[in-house]
């Protein structure tokens, strides 16, 4: 049973964020994880749902700013590999398929 079977089933957290076309984005907190010094968050769009194998689930960096967190886009490619293999390799998330 993978990490994400029971995520219809719960309400999840809906954030808002603005997309790189400048426009608002609705965003569904599925799970928020630690690798390093650093929290990452992963998404999925509102619109979206983790039965279609098509989903992509999208991964940002979690920043506190004072008393709000800030979701920042990881630039950085060696970054991104990093954080994917780790959470690839967390327990529960065995059946995310690597693209």
């Amino acid at each position: 049973m993978g990490r994400f079977d029971d995520m219809e089933k719960r309400e999840l957290q809906i954030i808002q964020t603005i997309g790189e076309d400048g426009e608002e984005v609705s965003l569904k907190l599925l799970d928020v994880v630690t690798v390093g010094d650093f929290d990452y968050a992963l998404l999925l769009p509102v619109d979206e749902d983790l039965d279609n194998e098509e989903c992509e689930v999208i991964l940002m960096r979690l920043k506190q700013n004072t008393s709000e967190y800030v979701f920042e886009t990881i630039e950085d490619d060696e970054e991104f590999n990093m954080v994917s293999e780790a959470i690839l390799e967390e327990e529960g998330y065995e059946d995310i398929e690597e693209e």
